[in-house]
């Protein structure tokens, strides 16, 4: 059986670590979203330097952990002068990690339009980011909705690195109470129920997002 008077106890950690969870992943998802729509953009810009550019930096984040990426905002900054908090770090670095896997998502959404769309914006007098903007984008969005949920469903599960940079996040104080009250497992099992209350309200979104743009398809 379950303590559950180690949640009332310290409902106070759970809801703060929680509410800190709910904030970066929100903040690192909009933001990833925005990063990654821009080098998607520019990896298939006509411009070979933008594609250069795109092509090192996804290439890169995807082949380096993320915990690197993070202890690059959080220890590596500093050297350079620049110091950020361990929720600062931990939102632009699962941010930055997010995006170059959306940038992918987005790229084969706006390849999967028919290069016909392209041609009929730019036709009607359109530069090529108003093109994207009004005409490819709106498509691709609906074609990428499942694997970009996807990605959004990892980047709150990865939020639990912050931890590792005392982030307080709910990972943080699972392992501060963990330690105060010597229950592992259950404390642990807590922290898995209130990730819960995060991905399955976030899948329940992405099937209804589905079903509707199918429909409106």
């Amino acid at each position: 059986m379950l303590d559950f008077s180690i949640l009332i106890d310290y409902r106070k950690e759970f809801l703060s670590g929680f509410l800190t969870t709910v904030e970066v992943s929100v903040l690192a998802l909009l933001l990833s979203i925005v990063i990654g729509i821009v080098f998607a953009i520019m990896k298939i810009s006509p411009v070979k330097l933008l594609n250069v550019i795109a092509t090192a930096y996804i290439e890169f984040i995807r082949n380096t952990p993320m915990l690197i990426i993070i202890f690059f905002f959080y220890f590596g900054l500093p050297s350079l002068g620049v110091h950020l908090n361990p929720f600062m770090s931990g939102t632009l670095g699962l941010a930055v990690y997010t995006s170059a896997y959306i940038a992918e998502v987005i790229r084969a959404g706006i390849q999967a339009v028919p290069k016909g769309q392209v041609e009929a914006g730019r036709a009607s007098g359109l530069n090529y980011i108003q093109t994207m903007r009004y005409i490819i984008l709106p498509q691709a969005i609906k074609i990428v909705i499942p694997p970009l949920g996807n990605q959004f469903l990892n980047l709150v599960m990865g939020s639990a690195i912050l931890g590792v940079i005392s982030g307080k996040d709910l990972m943080y104080y699972g392992d501060i109470i963990s330690s105060n009250t010597f229950v592992v497992f259950d404390v642990y099992i807590f922290v898995g129920m209130f990730y819960l209350l995060l991905t399955i309200p976030l899948s329940l979104l992405i099937r209804y997002l589905e079903r509707r743009f199918a429909v409106s398809d």
